[in-house]
């Protein structure tokens, strides 16, 4: 156990059947750190994250999050923690503020406080005059708005977000690139799965590619470029074997 790290693994693994979802992943991310993890559809990327939220239960491996066993104390080490999963439900029948209230009970929020935070998460994320709609009424991108907005209210010391991004316009994706960017500054540890590359090399100190259940490179973004001489992408498809798109364009 070291204290000093907010997520560290030990040969972690994860099997269905004869299939390694995850493959002996070995990794240690600092306080503060934003940890982007990239890799193709079905590389692994996904159950990386339940596993490390203990929403599954790992084959073989240890997983520590803040120094907390998740196994051996999963309550210690939920608490720290704010999950974002990919296709994330939201209760259809809830209004927007009733939701929040909901997440901050689950977290044990202080009432006082829930009443301080909530209005203002309400108005970062622009959904002031929205709170006592139902949330079967909100857009796409409004949902992803509410959804970042709970995660945020009991402070979590690690954020999980899986496609964090999806959904929202320019301005709130601009607006919730700064968030990160500042809680990181603050020493919230973020771990993140996008596709969109492009995120990943501007907010990212440090990535991991994953392919085929096995993390194949971890490196900071700068030394990475400078290893494989090229652009994020370049290096994203030598690495994962993409294909050649200009032999696919000639059947236009």
């Amino acid at each position: 156990m070291d204290n000093n790290l907010a997520i560290k693994t030990l040969n972690l693994n994860k099997q269905f059947g004869n299939f390694y979802a995850v493959k002996n992943i070995n990794i240690e991310i600092s306080f503060g750190e934003i940890f982007s993890l990239l890799g193709p559809n079905g590389a692994g990327k996904t159950t990386t994250i339940k596993l490390l939220t203990g929403l599954l239960q790992p084959t073989a491996g240890e997983i520590f999050i803040c120094g907390y066993n998740i196994q051996k104390e999963p309550n210690k080490s939920k608490k720290l923690i704010g999950l974002l999963p990919d296709n994330a439900f939201v209760y259809p029948k809830l209004t927007g503020i009733e939701y929040l209230r909901f997440v901050g009970d689950v977290y044990n929020v202080d009432i006082s406080k829930q009443k301080k935070r909530i209005p203002e998460l309400l108005s970062m994320f622009d959904l002031t005059s929205h709170a006592n709609e139902l949330v079967e009424v909100y857009s796409q991108g409004m949902r992803q708005k509410l959804l970042i907005a709970s995660i945020l209210l009991h402070e979590p010391k690690i954020l999980f977000l899986d496609e964090p991004f999806y959904g929202l316009d320019p301005k709130m994706a601009k607006l919730v690139k700064d968030i990160f960017v500042e809680l990181s500054k603050r020493g919230t540890t973020i771990f993140m799965c996008t596709h969109i590359l492009e995120i990943a090399e501007k907010l990212a100190h440090r990535i991991g590619i994953i392919n085929k259940g096995e993390l194949i490179a971890v490196e900071d973004k700068n030394c990475l470029r400078e290893k494989m001489k090229g652009t994020l992408e370049d290096i994203y498809l030598e690495l994962t074997g993409g294909v050649q798109y200009a032999e696919l364009i000639k059947y236009l």
